[in-house]
């Protein structure tokens, strides 16, 4: 299976506490940090509802 590698460009600070929580199960913490991921719809889900807090590499 292929893998997704996504980091975190944009604090959550300020956000809802629903995609707050969607950052930290993507295993993401600081800005600048990096999460590869299996490619799942649940995963490629995840992405896009907090598509502008993140980068996908």
């Amino acid at each position: 299976m292929s893998t997704v590698k996504i980091q975190l460009v944009r604090s959550p600070i300020g956000c809802k506490a629903s995609h707050r929580a969607t950052v930290r199960g993507l295993g993401l913490r600081k800005i600048r940090s990096v999460s590869e991921l299996q490619d799942t719809p649940a995963v490629r889900g995840m992405i896009n509802k907090i598509s502008y807090l993140l980068k996908v590499l």
